[in-house]
């Protein structure tokens, strides 16, 4: 065998660097997803009282809730979004949807009214993208009488405090393009359009979603 080039050795030693920052990445996403009940670290954040409201926020893994909550749940997901997913070429299929809202890695931050029923929630998950360890935003969904109260920003609020102190890179989330409701309220949490959103893509006139995020300002210094 001939001898390395220092070319060849400048590559082995990317390699090297890129899997040693995969193995960290995904240490940070193994740490979080320990967490039975990661609102636990957080009491001050289980209750929000506000414009007459009077909410208990609870945090969960999706195998931990029995089965009429996670009807609930779905049921505000449909509610909610249905007539959106049928203006698109996703479509609305209960099936498929009930089936991402129940895989494994699916946990939800919840809030119930004082008689115990639920008024909002969040399905969210701890996973790579794209290498970059993130909290991934998947669901936001209130009922109409609990909206523009504060509330759908507070539940945001507690998910960046979960995602930064746990020391991932961002919050990120998916929003619909004609859901212009939606983009208002991110982009006013100061959510920007993401590196891997396909808005700049060849196919923009097919894509009826952007990706947003919020970079974890104790990594990133501006």
């Amino acid at each position: 065998m001939g001898r390395k080039t220092p070319k060849s050795k400048e590559k082995l030693d990317k390699r090297k660097e890129e899997k040693a920052l995969l193995a960290e990445h995904t240490a940070l996403v193994n740490k979080a997803n320990s967490q039975t009940n990661p609102l636990s670290s957080f009491p001050a954040f289980t209750k929000f009282s506000k414009n007459g409201l009077d909410v208990t926020l609870d945090c969960k893994r999706v195998a931990d809730m029995d089965e009429s909550l996670i009807h609930s749940i779905f049921n505000l997901e449909k509610e909610n979004m249905k007539n959106l997913y049928d203006e698109c070429s996703w479509g609305w299929n209960d099936k498929k949807k009930m089936e991402e809202m129940t895989e494994e890695a699916a946990r939800y931050l919840m809030a119930k009214n004082e008689a115990g029923e639920l008024v909002a929630f969040s399905h969210f998950r701890f996973d790579l993208d794209y290498g970059d360890p993130v909290l991934y935003c998947y669901e936001l969904q209130l009922k109409q009488e609990v909206r523009r109260k504060g509330l759908g920003k507070f539940m945001m609020q507690v998910l960046e405090l979960i995602a930064f102190t746990s020391n991932l890179h961002k919050v990120i989330l998916t929003v619909l393009k004609h859901n212009p409701a939606a983009v208002e309220f991110y982009k006013a949490l100061k959510y920007e359009v993401d590196e891997t959103s396909p808005q700049n893509s060849v196919f923009e006139e097919e894509c009826h979603y952007e990706i947003l995020s919020k970079l974890n300002k104790k990594i990133f210094k501006t």
